[in-house]
């Protein structure tokens, strides 16, 4: 081999080796738009192999597992952006696609869904019930959202135990509201009626698989909004002490005596909390939560700053409380209705929205949109004025819908 040759191979090998570098110094190589961070990284302590410490559930499957780490680790920095009954309550009925899909091009990373039709008085296990049609049109939903990559939540507007047509305190007798709750205790009047409706919610979540046949994670939030007194399980129906039994005993009856492993449970008052003491003056303790939530609809009734740095300032404070205690932190319940006497801002979601759930860096996991339906929308659509600032607020770098939700939620990295 001539000197000369040699020089023209080693000018190749420098070129090829730089090339390389500066490639991925520039971040031009293909990886994954959204990597999960490591073990070292914000909310440090929580690793792949201790995760389950922190859960509710130790013996939880290994998807709820990486849903609850990687909800965790990602706070902050990967907002999912869910919307209740996405696949199938639409503005102005139009069932062509998600709401959220029409607006933004994508479906949402997450779908709210609710347990209430699922455990009526009325279901029969019929094809030709109504309510048993409900059930195969949520499972449906809950299904459609897994193989899409989506989180999937319930709430549970569970009717009253005695006739079993309200879940609304202003619907229901004084003695009815005086007794409700109480009646649903261990030991209580309607307790064993309260353990059917359980083993209803615990069929359907032992049964609820995915194509690839693993049981889907669910994020369960019952029992909410339980600070104020619109619910029959409200403050003015039962004490602290009493919220934190039925919830520890329907842990206990789920996980432990129905043996279902595949929950991750929220804890979610809506947002009259003034400091931390008083948001978790009803807590059921560590061992029975692994989402600290918030519902809030309440601050962004005033449509302006003021209203912006409230709703900040709880998350905030569910945020610090998250890290301290290894929690997830989210809101889990929000919206402003096209009903609302106060016309939205035009940039309501770019100027309220985002800094609510962005400022202070503060850690929450995910926001859930209240439903849409033929006649109201708390999504907007392109039909609506608001379509355009709902797409730049969805294209902010911290908000994942569907399309951009990354490395699958429900793997360890």
């Amino acid at each position: 081999m001539t000197h000369y040759t040699k020089f023209i191979l080693y000018i190749l090998l420098f070129s090829v080796l730089f090339s390389c570098g500066r490639d991925s110094a520039s971040g031009e190589q293909d990886t994954d738009p959204t990597p999960n961070p490591p073990d070292t990284g914000q909310n440090d302590g929580v690793t792949t192999a201790n995760v389950r410490t922190y859960m509710t559930d130790k013996n939880a499957t290994d998807e709820t597992v990486a849903l609850f780490y990687n909800l965790y680790k990602n706070a902050g920095s990967k907002i999912l952006l869910g919307h209740e009954d996405a696949f199938y309550s639409w503005y102005q009925d139009d069932s062509s696609e998600s709401d959220v899909k029409k607006a933004t091009g994508s479906d949402p990373a997450m779908i709210g869904l609710d347990f209430m039709f699922i455990t009526d008085k009325n279901y029969e296990d019929n094809s030709s019930n109504w309510y048993w049609q409900q059930e195969k049109k949520i499972t449906d939903a809950a299904k459609e959202a897994y193989s899409k990559g989506m989180a999937v939540t319930f709430c549970w507007h569970l009717r009253e135990p005695f006739e079993e047509k309200e879940f609304y305190a202003s619907n229901m007798t004084e003695e009815q509201k005086t007794k409700a709750f109480k009646s649903i205790l261990p030991g209580g009047q309607n307790n064993d009626w309260y353990k059917k409706k359980l083993d209803k919610v615990a069929s359907v979540l032992s049964n609820l698989k995915g194509s690839d046949g693993k049981l889907i994670p669910v994020i369960f939030r019952p029992f909410h909004e339980f600070d104020g007194s619109w619910f029959w399980w409200g403050a003015s129906f039962c004490t602290p002490a009493e919220y934190q039994q039925v919830w520890q005993f329907t842990v206990n009856y789920l996980r432990d005596t129905k043996n279902v492993h595949n929950v991750l449970y929220a804890y979610s008052p809506d947002q009259s909390y003034a400091n931390s003491a008083s948001y978790l003056q009803r807590y059921p303790g560590d061992a029975y939560v692994d989402i600290l939530g918030m519902d809030n609809y309440e601050d962004f009734k005033s449509q302006n700053a003021s209203g912006v740095t409230k709703a900040n300032g709880k998350l905030k404070m569910i945020s610090d409380l998250g890290i301290e205690k290894k929690k997830i932190a989210a809101l889990t319940e929000t919206g402003y209705s096209s009903k609302n006497s106060t016309t939205r801002i035009a940039t309501h979601f770019t100027s309220l929205v985002f800094p609510a759930i962005t400022d202070q860096d503060i850690k929450i996991a995910y926001i859930n949109f209240w439903s849409n339906s033929k006649n109201e929308y708390y999504v907007p659509t392109k039909a609506t004025p608001y379509a355009e600032d709902f797409d730049a607020f969805t294209s902010k770098a911290k908000i994942v819908l569907q399309r951009n939700i990354g490395s699958s939620i429900y793997k360890l990295p």
